[in-house]
């Protein structure tokens, strides 16, 4: 089973505690602080078992590059579970990427056992 997580949050100073913890967990990470076509490319071209992305700092970004993935072949079906997050933001990519998951950092190791079917 492909244990890689993309890690995608745009905080350059939190994003290697959070690489951190999953790899505690784990998980063999990569990940992406500052730009969302980069992390697109570098996941189409090595899918991931799942994209992680951190709703708490400019969520418009990290939905669009939810809604990118969505849209190309090789990644439309890659599980992508949203983390965190104003509630405003979490209700707006609900809508627009609908068939992912929405969790707290609280609950994130729980969902990363269930999504990856270790659960």
């Amino acid at each position: 089973m492909n244990e890689h997580i993309f890690l995608i949050h745009w905080n350059e100073e939190e994003v290697e505690a959070k690489a951190a913890a999953l790899r505690d967990l784990g998980w063999q990470v990569d990940l992406e602080a500052a730009d969302g076509a980069r992390a697109a490319k570098r996941i189409i071209e090595n899918p991931p078992r799942i994209v992680l992305i951190y709703l708490t700092r400019l969520p418009s970004h990290g939905r669009e590059t939810a809604k990118y993935l969505r849209s190309r072949k090789a990644t439309q079906t890659l599980p992508i579970i949203f983390v965190d997050g104003h509630e405003d933001a979490i209700t707006k990519t609900q809508e627009q990427v609908s068939n992912a998951v929405y969790t707290d950092e609280e609950n994130l190791a729980k969902i990363l056992q269930q999504e990856s079917g270790k659960g």
